[in-house]
């Protein structure tokens, strides 16, 4: 059952590192601001909007996670339900890359 626990949590942690990459290249490439939309001005320019924040997404859920309220402080709630779902979030991605890095290597 260990295995299987850190199977998973390497799985995560490659959805976060995924996610992290992906938002800092799309940012300097881009020179925008990465953020979870689905706007643009053509079709296309949507659906990249949607592959990006689908990649992206944990990495940008953790951020907002720390955001503070208006008296400086920051909202445990809001943190830890960031959290959980960028930490599941980055599981189905984290699954995404391995298993295409799985079927394309072997």
């Amino acid at each position: 059952m260990v295995k299987e626990l850190l199977l998973a949590a390497f799985i995560m942690g490659v959805g976060l590192c995924v996610a992290g990459a992906g938002t800092h290249l799309y940012q300097w490439v881009s020179r925008q601001r990465a953020l979870l939309r689905y706007d643009g001005e053509t079709f296309v320019a949507s659906m990249g909007n949607v592959a990006m924040s689908f990649i992206c997404g944990p990495y940008l859920m953790l951020q907002l996670g720390w955001t503070q309220e208006d008296d400086g402080t920051l909202s445990v709630g809001s943190a830890l339900v960031a959290a959980m779902v960028a930490f599941g979030w980055a599981f189905i991605t984290g699954l995404l890359f391995m298993g295409a890095y799985v079927a394309i290597r072997y």
